[in-house]
């Protein structure tokens, strides 16, 4: 796993919970929680092509295609 993937993650997180939290002083209930989806859905595209390339070099290692 390459380290530059966790400080994305790391810093997408960081900046998801500020908006977040100065979103949830401002009374904006509902803005917070789609910050948070949005970045959760970021993340996960992120994982899913990372883990893609798992599976792809795992099938090329053991010959299965």
């Amino acid at each position: 796993m390459e380290v530059d993937l966790i400080f994305k993650i790391a810093g997408i997180g960081i900046i998801v919970a500020v908006l977040n939290l100065v979103l949830k002083r401002a009374e904006r209930e509902e803005q917070a929680m789609m910050t948070t989806l949005a970045g959760l859905i970021v993340v996960l595209m992120m994982v899913i092509d990372s883990i893609s390339d798992l599976f792809d070099t795992v099938k090329t290692v053991f010959g299965l295609w």
